[in-house]
Formats: C-alpha cells, structure tokens, sequence
C-alpha cells in the first residue's frame, strides 16, 4: 500500500484516478473501476465523483504542489483529453470507417423509433418492456460480436 494517492501513470484507462486509488488502497483496480461505474448507474454520482478526484489528485511523479496548481493541472489534462476523444471520433465518422459509423447511425435510428413508438402508445410496443430491451440486446450484441469472431472477421 502506498503512503500518498496519485493518480496513476501506468495503470490508466481515463485518467489513472482507479489505478491510483486501487494501489493505495492494496486492491484490484478493476474493482475501484467497477465501484466507480456502479456509483455512476445508480445515483449519478460515480461520474462527478471521477471528475472531481482527476482535478483535485495530482498524477503519480508529479512534484508536491499546492491545491490550486494541481487543480488547475487537471482540469487542462481533462480538457486535452476531451480534445482528443472529440478529434478521434470526428476522424472515426470522417469516411475513413463508414462501417462503424453505420453501425452507431443504425443504433441511433433503432433507439429513436423504440422511442418514438413507446410515446405514441401503439399497442403492440406495450409488451417490449425497457426492462427486456437491454439484456436482449446485449444478448445480440455478444452474439454477434462471437460469430464474427468465429468467421475471422
């Protein structure tokens, strides 16, 4: 177990803030993960939660600096980071992956029609339950996701 928490260099998938807390901590980062993601789904909090602690921990090596400075440091590495994620996706529908692009517009599609079905109350949606839609579509997707593996695809 660590004796100071920062956010963790090596052990990132967004910002490095479960990596770091799973080290200090002496447990699995893919719990923190999860605990992060469950806080997240169920009140909401999870996601503030993440934001605030990438602010206000400063990253593993960095050297000891006031509150304000790492702060300050946070919220441009979040801003960069959103930078980055926003470039990649606009490069993902930028022609240069028309299938995934497809496939998201597809989705989205799906969704508004569900949507829009479920408010106007037409009688046949009643027994397509939200409750029912989503593992039915995870099912889908997971078997989709093995056939293509299967095909070498």
């Amino acid at each position: 177990m660590q004796t100071r928490l920062y956010r963790s260099r090596t052990d990132s998938v967004i910002g490095g803030v479960c990596g770091g807390l799973g080290r200090y901590l002496g447990i699995d980062p893919t719990l923190v993960r999860l605990f992060f993601v469950l806080l997240a789904l169920g009140s909401g909090i999870g996601l503030f939660a993440y934001i605030l602690m990438w602010i206000l921990i400063p990253p593993e090596g960095a050297e000891t600096a006031d509150v304000s400075q790492t702060a300050r440091d946070g919220a441009n590495e979040i801003a960069e980071r959103a930078r980055s994620m926003g470039e990649d996706l606009r490069r993902g529908f930028s022609g240069s992956d028309m299938r995934s692009g497809a496939i998201i517009g597809g989705a989205l599609i799906l969704a508004g029609v569900y949507f829009l079905m479920r408010t106007l109350d037409i009688p046949w949606m009643r027994w397509l339950d939200f409750d029912l839609l989503w593992p039915a579509l995870l099912v889908v997707a997971g078997v989709v996701l093995l056939w293509r593996r299967a095909k070498g695809g």
